[in-house]
Protein backbone atom coordinates (compact mmCIF):
# COMPACT_ATOMS: atom_id res chain seq x y z
CA UNK A 1 0.00 0.00 0.00
CA UNK A 2 0.92 4.03 -0.66
CA UNK A 3 2.70 5.72 1.64
CA UNK A 4 0.88 9.00 2.80
CA UNK A 5 2.82 11.60 4.36
CA UNK A 6 1.51 14.26 6.57
CA UNK A 7 3.69 17.34 5.94
CA UNK A 8 3.32 18.88 9.54
CA UNK A 9 2.58 22.08 10.82
CA UNK A 10 5.19 23.68 13.16
CA UNK A 11 2.38 26.38 14.12
CA UNK A 12 -1.53 27.23 13.67
CA UNK A 13 -1.01 28.71 10.19
CA UNK A 14 -3.99 29.55 8.42
CA UNK A 15 -4.78 29.34 4.37
CA UNK A 16 -8.14 30.37 3.05
CA UNK A 17 -9.56 29.75 -0.15
CA UNK A 18 -12.89 31.30 -1.66
CA UNK A 19 -15.07 30.45 -4.98
CA UNK A 20 -17.14 33.33 -6.57
CA UNK A 21 -19.01 32.95 -9.25
CA UNK A 22 -18.56 35.06 -12.64
CA UNK A 23 -21.53 36.71 -13.48
CA UNK A 24 -22.70 39.53 -16.74
CA UNK A 25 -23.16 42.80 -15.76
CA UNK A 26 -25.84 43.65 -18.02
CA UNK A 27 -28.58 40.28 -17.35
CA UNK A 28 -26.75 38.61 -13.99
CA UNK A 29 -26.76 34.84 -15.13
CA UNK A 30 -23.34 32.88 -14.94
CA UNK A 31 -20.58 33.48 -17.81
CA UNK A 32 -18.12 31.18 -18.80
CA UNK A 33 -15.13 33.55 -18.67
CA UNK A 34 -12.70 32.14 -16.10
CA UNK A 35 -10.31 31.89 -19.23
CA UNK A 36 -10.54 35.60 -20.62
CA UNK A 37 -10.38 36.60 -16.93
CA UNK A 38 -6.93 34.90 -16.39
CA UNK A 39 -5.40 36.07 -19.65
CA UNK A 40 -6.57 39.55 -18.52
CA UNK A 41 -4.84 38.83 -15.04
CA UNK A 42 -0.79 40.06 -14.31
CA UNK A 43 1.41 36.70 -14.67
CA UNK A 44 2.23 37.01 -10.93
CA UNK A 45 -1.49 36.84 -9.16
CA UNK A 46 -1.79 33.42 -11.40
CA UNK A 47 -1.51 31.16 -8.57
CA UNK A 48 -3.46 32.37 -6.21
CA UNK A 49 -6.34 33.10 -8.45
CA UNK A 50 -7.34 29.94 -10.03
CA UNK A 51 -9.21 28.11 -12.47
CA UNK A 52 -12.23 25.85 -10.75
CA UNK A 53 -14.70 22.60 -12.23
CA UNK A 54 -16.58 24.99 -14.53
CA UNK A 55 -15.84 27.93 -16.37
CA UNK A 56 -18.36 29.95 -14.63
CA UNK A 57 -16.79 30.27 -10.99
CA UNK A 58 -12.86 30.74 -10.02
CA UNK A 59 -10.73 30.47 -6.50
CA UNK A 60 -8.89 32.86 -4.73
CA UNK A 61 -6.37 31.89 -2.17
CA UNK A 62 -4.16 33.05 0.55
CA UNK A 63 -0.50 32.32 1.14
CA UNK A 64 0.21 30.57 4.43
CA UNK A 65 -0.84 33.15 7.36
CA UNK A 66 -0.72 33.34 10.67
CA UNK A 67 -3.94 35.09 11.31
CA UNK A 68 -7.39 36.08 10.09
CA UNK A 69 -6.29 39.70 9.79
CA UNK A 70 -3.24 38.89 7.13
CA UNK A 71 -5.13 36.57 4.99
CA UNK A 72 -8.14 38.18 4.54
CA UNK A 73 -5.82 41.51 3.71
CA UNK A 74 -4.41 39.26 1.09
CA UNK A 75 -7.50 37.73 -0.44
CA UNK A 76 -8.56 42.03 -0.53
CA UNK A 77 -5.88 42.56 -2.68
CA UNK A 78 -6.71 39.90 -4.99
CA UNK A 79 -10.00 40.63 -5.19
CA UNK A 80 -9.14 44.24 -6.44
CA UNK A 81 -7.10 43.45 -8.90
CA UNK A 82 -9.50 41.04 -10.01
CA UNK A 83 -12.30 43.53 -10.20
CA UNK A 84 -9.56 45.66 -12.09
CA UNK A 85 -9.29 42.95 -14.83
CA UNK A 86 -13.17 41.71 -14.62
CA UNK A 87 -14.61 45.21 -15.13
CA UNK A 88 -13.53 45.78 -18.99
CA UNK A 89 -15.11 42.32 -19.87
CA UNK A 90 -18.14 43.40 -18.71
CA UNK A 91 -18.10 40.50 -15.56
CA UNK A 92 -19.05 40.23 -12.19
CA UNK A 93 -18.49 38.71 -9.28
CA UNK A 94 -21.02 37.21 -6.97
CA UNK A 95 -20.67 36.24 -3.33
CA UNK A 96 -22.79 33.29 -3.08
CA UNK A 97 -23.52 29.15 -2.59
CA UNK A 98 -25.77 28.99 -5.56
CA UNK A 99 -26.26 31.13 -8.65
CA UNK A 100 -30.18 32.49 -8.27
CA UNK A 101 -31.71 31.20 -11.57
CA UNK A 102 -28.50 29.89 -13.75
CA UNK A 103 -28.50 26.33 -14.60
CA UNK A 104 -26.09 24.21 -14.08
CA UNK A 105 -26.81 22.59 -17.51
CA UNK A 106 -25.64 25.46 -19.47
CA UNK A 107 -22.36 25.61 -18.17
CA UNK A 108 -18.90 24.75 -19.67
CA UNK A 109 -16.69 22.57 -18.21
CA UNK A 110 -13.01 23.77 -17.81
CA UNK A 111 -10.59 22.76 -20.31
CA UNK A 112 -8.42 20.50 -18.28
CA UNK A 113 -7.29 16.76 -18.17
CA UNK A 114 -8.25 16.41 -14.81
CA UNK A 115 -11.59 17.84 -14.74
CA UNK A 116 -12.70 16.38 -17.97
CA UNK A 117 -11.74 12.88 -16.25
CA UNK A 118 -14.09 14.10 -12.92
CA UNK A 119 -17.08 14.86 -15.24
CA UNK A 120 -16.71 11.53 -17.37
CA UNK A 121 -16.38 9.46 -13.69
CA UNK A 122 -19.13 11.29 -12.43
CA UNK A 123 -21.45 12.55 -14.94
CA UNK A 124 -24.32 14.88 -13.77
CA UNK A 125 -23.47 14.49 -10.59
CA UNK A 126 -20.18 16.48 -11.70
CA UNK A 127 -21.84 18.63 -14.01
CA UNK A 128 -24.46 19.81 -11.18
CA UNK A 129 -20.98 21.34 -9.32
CA UNK A 130 -21.98 24.91 -9.23
CA UNK A 131 -21.81 25.42 -6.38
CA UNK A 132 -19.62 27.94 -4.19
CA UNK A 133 -17.78 27.89 -0.73
CA UNK A 134 -15.66 28.74 1.74
CA UNK A 135 -12.31 26.63 2.58
CA UNK A 136 -10.29 27.47 5.86
CA UNK A 137 -6.74 25.47 6.41
CA UNK A 138 -5.23 25.27 9.80
CA UNK A 139 -1.95 23.68 10.33
CA UNK A 140 -1.73 21.38 12.65
CA UNK A 141 1.62 19.02 13.77
CA UNK A 142 0.78 15.59 13.38
CA UNK A 143 -1.39 13.24 10.92
CA UNK A 144 -3.12 11.47 14.01
CA UNK A 145 -4.06 14.94 15.79
CA UNK A 146 -5.40 16.00 12.32
CA UNK A 147 -7.43 12.78 12.37
CA UNK A 148 -8.43 13.34 15.78
CA UNK A 149 -9.41 17.09 15.41
CA UNK A 150 -11.26 15.87 12.52
CA UNK A 151 -13.53 13.91 14.69
CA UNK A 152 -13.84 16.20 17.67
CA UNK A 153 -14.83 19.39 15.15
CA UNK A 154 -17.72 17.18 14.35
CA UNK A 155 -19.91 18.70 16.64
CA UNK A 156 -19.30 22.47 15.52
CA UNK A 157 -19.64 21.51 11.81
CA UNK A 158 -23.72 22.58 11.86
CA UNK A 159 -23.24 25.76 14.06
CA UNK A 160 -20.78 27.24 10.85
CA UNK A 161 -22.91 26.04 8.35
CA UNK A 162 -25.68 27.72 9.86
CA UNK A 163 -24.09 31.02 10.53
CA UNK A 164 -22.73 31.12 6.52
CA UNK A 165 -25.83 29.53 4.99
CA UNK A 166 -26.05 31.63 1.66
CA UNK A 167 -27.89 29.48 -1.11
CA UNK A 168 -31.57 29.30 -0.65
CA UNK A 169 -32.26 29.16 -4.56
CA UNK A 170 -31.74 26.61 -7.61
CA UNK A 171 -32.83 26.58 -11.02
CA UNK A 172 -34.82 29.46 -10.59
CA UNK A 173 -36.89 28.13 -7.67
CA UNK A 174 -36.64 29.47 -3.70
CA UNK A 175 -35.63 25.55 -2.57
CA UNK A 176 -36.60 26.26 0.62
CA UNK A 177 -33.61 25.40 2.22
CA UNK A 178 -30.81 28.16 3.59
CA UNK A 179 -28.23 25.98 2.18
CA UNK A 180 -28.77 24.08 -1.20
CA UNK A 181 -25.47 23.59 -1.72
CA UNK A 182 -24.97 21.56 0.88
CA UNK A 183 -27.54 19.19 -0.56
CA UNK A 184 -26.07 19.28 -4.53
CA UNK A 185 -22.22 18.34 -2.73
CA UNK A 186 -24.06 15.26 -1.01
CA UNK A 187 -24.67 13.70 -4.29
CA UNK A 188 -21.25 13.34 -4.58
CA UNK A 189 -19.89 9.35 -3.61
CA UNK A 190 -17.05 11.21 -1.43
CA UNK A 191 -18.42 14.34 -0.14
CA UNK A 192 -20.59 15.26 3.24
CA UNK A 193 -19.60 14.33 6.78
CA UNK A 194 -16.32 12.15 6.68
CA UNK A 195 -16.50 8.40 8.80
CA UNK A 196 -14.96 7.68 11.74
CA UNK A 197 -11.11 7.43 11.93
CA UNK A 198 -9.42 6.59 14.61
CA UNK A 199 -5.87 7.78 13.63
CA UNK A 200 -3.48 8.77 10.34
CA UNK A 201 -2.57 5.32 10.09
CA UNK A 202 -6.09 4.23 9.20
CA UNK A 203 -6.98 7.18 7.41
CA UNK A 204 -4.57 6.28 5.11
CA UNK A 205 -5.51 2.90 5.08
CA UNK A 206 -9.08 4.34 4.07
CA UNK A 207 -7.37 6.00 1.16
CA UNK A 208 -5.40 3.57 -0.32
CA UNK A 209 -8.28 1.29 -0.04
CA UNK A 210 -10.56 3.61 -1.70
CA UNK A 211 -7.57 4.27 -4.67
CA UNK A 212 -7.25 0.48 -5.21
CA UNK A 213 -10.25 -0.58 -5.50
CA UNK A 214 -11.16 2.40 -8.44
CA UNK A 215 -13.62 3.89 -6.34
CA UNK A 216 -11.48 7.16 -6.61
CA UNK A 217 -8.30 8.29 -8.74
CA UNK A 218 -6.90 10.02 -6.03
CA UNK A 219 -6.59 11.53 -2.51
CA UNK A 220 -7.84 15.05 -4.50
CA UNK A 221 -11.38 13.12 -4.91
CA UNK A 222 -12.08 13.37 -0.95
CA UNK A 223 -14.36 16.19 -0.85
CA UNK A 224 -15.98 15.68 3.26
CA UNK A 225 -16.92 18.80 5.18
CA UNK A 226 -13.91 18.20 7.21
CA UNK A 227 -10.61 16.28 6.14
CA UNK A 228 -7.53 16.56 6.85
CA UNK A 229 -5.21 17.19 3.89
CA UNK A 230 -1.48 15.84 4.62
CA UNK A 231 0.61 18.04 1.42
CA UNK A 232 -0.70 21.31 3.61
CA UNK A 233 -0.31 19.80 6.89
CA UNK A 234 -3.78 20.65 7.91
CA UNK A 235 -7.25 20.49 8.77
CA UNK A 236 -9.09 21.59 6.16
CA UNK A 237 -13.00 22.81 7.08
CA UNK A 238 -14.83 22.93 3.63
CA UNK A 239 -18.55 23.05 4.94
CA UNK A 240 -19.50 26.83 4.79
CA UNK A 241 -21.42 28.58 2.16
CA UNK A 242 -19.56 31.47 0.43
CA UNK A 243 -21.06 34.58 2.65
CA UNK A 244 -21.83 37.46 1.18
CA UNK A 245 -18.89 39.40 1.69
CA UNK A 246 -15.26 39.97 2.65
CA UNK A 247 -15.96 40.85 6.63
CA UNK A 248 -18.30 38.05 7.06
CA UNK A 249 -16.16 35.96 5.63
CA UNK A 250 -13.30 36.83 8.02
CA UNK A 251 -15.64 36.50 11.09
CA UNK A 252 -16.06 32.28 10.21
CA UNK A 253 -12.41 32.09 9.24
CA UNK A 254 -11.55 33.25 13.07
CA UNK A 255 -13.94 30.83 14.08
CA UNK A 256 -12.21 27.79 12.24
CA UNK A 257 -8.85 29.13 13.29
CA UNK A 258 -9.83 29.43 16.73
CA UNK A 259 -11.19 26.45 16.95
CA UNK A 260 -8.52 24.16 15.78
CA UNK A 261 -6.23 25.70 18.21
CA UNK A 262 -8.42 25.02 21.19
CA UNK A 263 -8.66 21.52 19.56
CA UNK A 264 -5.40 20.71 19.32
CA UNK A 265 -4.27 22.25 22.52
CA UNK A 266 -6.84 20.33 24.12
CA UNK A 267 -5.71 17.14 23.03
CA UNK A 268 -2.09 17.76 24.20
CA UNK A 269 -3.58 18.43 27.60
CA UNK A 270 -4.91 15.53 27.14
CA UNK A 271 -8.54 16.74 27.52
CA UNK A 272 -11.34 13.96 27.68
CA UNK A 273 -13.13 13.77 24.07
CA UNK A 274 -16.97 13.56 25.18
CA UNK A 275 -18.86 11.51 22.54
CA UNK A 276 -21.09 12.97 19.72
CA UNK A 277 -23.35 10.68 18.33
CA UNK A 278 -23.00 10.76 14.44
CA UNK A 279 -26.73 10.76 13.71
CA UNK A 280 -26.75 14.33 16.22
CA UNK A 281 -24.42 15.28 13.90
CA UNK A 282 -26.01 14.81 11.20
CA UNK A 283 -29.69 15.47 12.37
CA UNK A 284 -27.86 19.35 13.39
CA UNK A 285 -26.33 19.74 9.76
CA UNK A 286 -30.16 19.34 8.20
CA UNK A 287 -31.33 21.62 10.89
CA UNK A 288 -28.27 24.38 9.93
CA UNK A 289 -29.20 23.63 5.79
CA UNK A 290 -32.92 24.32 6.67
CA UNK A 291 -33.28 27.09 8.71
CA UNK A 292 -29.78 28.27 8.96
CA UNK A 293 -28.80 30.90 12.08
CA UNK A 294 -32.65 30.49 12.75
CA UNK A 295 -32.04 26.71 13.41
CA UNK A 296 -32.38 24.68 16.92
CA UNK A 297 -29.88 22.63 17.28
CA UNK A 298 -29.67 19.73 19.56
CA UNK A 299 -26.25 20.12 22.03
CA UNK A 300 -24.18 17.01 22.30
CA UNK A 301 -23.78 17.07 26.02
CA UNK A 302 -27.32 18.02 27.21
CA UNK A 303 -29.22 16.95 24.00
CA UNK A 304 -31.71 19.63 24.31
CA UNK A 305 -32.47 21.83 21.84
CA UNK A 306 -30.89 24.95 21.46
CA UNK A 307 -30.86 28.26 18.86
CA UNK A 308 -28.32 28.64 17.03
CA UNK A 309 -27.78 32.00 17.94
CA UNK A 310 -27.61 31.60 21.55
CA UNK A 311 -25.15 28.41 20.16
CA UNK A 312 -22.80 30.95 18.36
CA UNK A 313 -22.95 33.77 21.03
CA UNK A 314 -21.32 31.31 23.81
CA UNK A 315 -18.71 29.84 21.69
CA UNK A 316 -17.64 32.71 20.13
CA UNK A 317 -17.19 34.05 23.56
CA UNK A 318 -15.95 30.65 25.00
CA UNK A 319 -13.03 31.57 21.82
CA UNK A 320 -11.76 34.66 22.79
CA UNK A 321 -9.02 34.16 24.62
CA UNK A 322 -7.72 31.43 21.96
CA UNK A 323 -8.87 34.70 19.38
CA UNK A 324 -6.60 36.85 21.91
CA UNK A 325 -3.86 34.44 21.39
CA UNK A 326 -3.85 34.33 17.36
CA UNK A 327 -4.87 38.36 16.63
CA UNK A 328 -8.27 37.72 15.51
CA UNK A 329 -10.34 39.19 18.10
CA UNK A 330 -11.77 41.82 16.25
CA UNK A 331 -12.11 39.31 13.20
CA UNK A 332 -14.12 36.50 15.99
CA UNK A 333 -15.98 39.78 17.57
CA UNK A 334 -17.55 41.01 13.95
CA UNK A 335 -18.91 37.26 14.10
CA UNK A 336 -21.26 38.31 16.78
CA UNK A 337 -22.90 41.26 14.33
CA UNK A 338 -23.80 38.07 12.19
CA UNK A 339 -25.63 36.30 14.74
CA UNK A 340 -27.83 39.33 15.40
CA UNK A 341 -29.02 39.83 11.88
CA UNK A 342 -30.66 37.48 9.25
CA UNK A 343 -28.18 35.23 7.39
CA UNK A 344 -27.37 36.15 3.90
CA UNK A 345 -29.90 33.20 2.94
CA UNK A 346 -32.81 35.18 4.21
CA UNK A 347 -31.60 38.42 2.69
CA UNK A 348 -31.56 37.12 -0.43
CA UNK A 349 -35.23 35.97 -0.20
CA UNK A 350 -35.77 39.10 1.27
CA UNK A 351 -34.55 41.25 -1.75
CA UNK A 352 -36.29 38.93 -4.26
CA UNK A 353 -39.38 39.49 -3.24
CA UNK A 354 -38.79 43.13 -3.78
CA UNK A 355 -38.81 42.80 -7.76
CA UNK A 356 -39.90 40.71 -10.49
CA UNK A 357 -36.70 40.98 -12.32
CA UNK A 358 -34.31 37.58 -10.76
CA UNK A 359 -30.68 39.86 -12.09
CA UNK A 360 -32.19 42.74 -9.72
CA UNK A 361 -30.92 40.03 -6.78
CA UNK A 362 -27.87 39.52 -8.42
CA UNK A 363 -26.74 43.16 -9.08
CA UNK A 364 -27.94 43.87 -5.15
CA UNK A 365 -25.64 40.29 -4.09
CA UNK A 366 -22.81 42.02 -6.17
CA UNK A 367 -23.34 45.68 -4.58
CA UNK A 368 -23.51 44.36 -1.21
CA UNK A 369 -20.08 42.47 -1.57
CA UNK A 370 -17.99 45.45 -3.75
CA UNK A 371 -19.08 47.67 -0.32
CA UNK A 372 -16.91 45.79 1.55
CA UNK A 373 -14.19 46.07 -0.36
CA UNK A 374 -14.33 49.73 -1.35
Amino acid sequence: MSRIEFNRSENPSLGVEIELALVERDGGGLCSSSAELFDALPEPRHGAIKPELMQCYIELNSDVCQSAGEAIGQLRDNLRLLRTAADPLGVDLLWSGTHPFSSWQDQSVTDDDRYRGLVSLLQDTARQLITFGLHVHVGVDSGDKAVMICDRMLRYLPVLLAASCNSPFWEARNTGLYSWRTRVLEGLPTAGLPPFMRNWSEYVWLINHLVETGFIQSIREIWWDIRPHHNFGTVEVRICDMPGNLSDTAGLVAMVHCLVKKLSDEIDEGTYQHDCHPMLVRQNKWRAARYGIDAQLVESETYRLVPARETIRRLATELLPTAALLGCDNELTHLLSINDRPTWAQRQIDQRRLSNDPADLVSWMVSQSMADLD
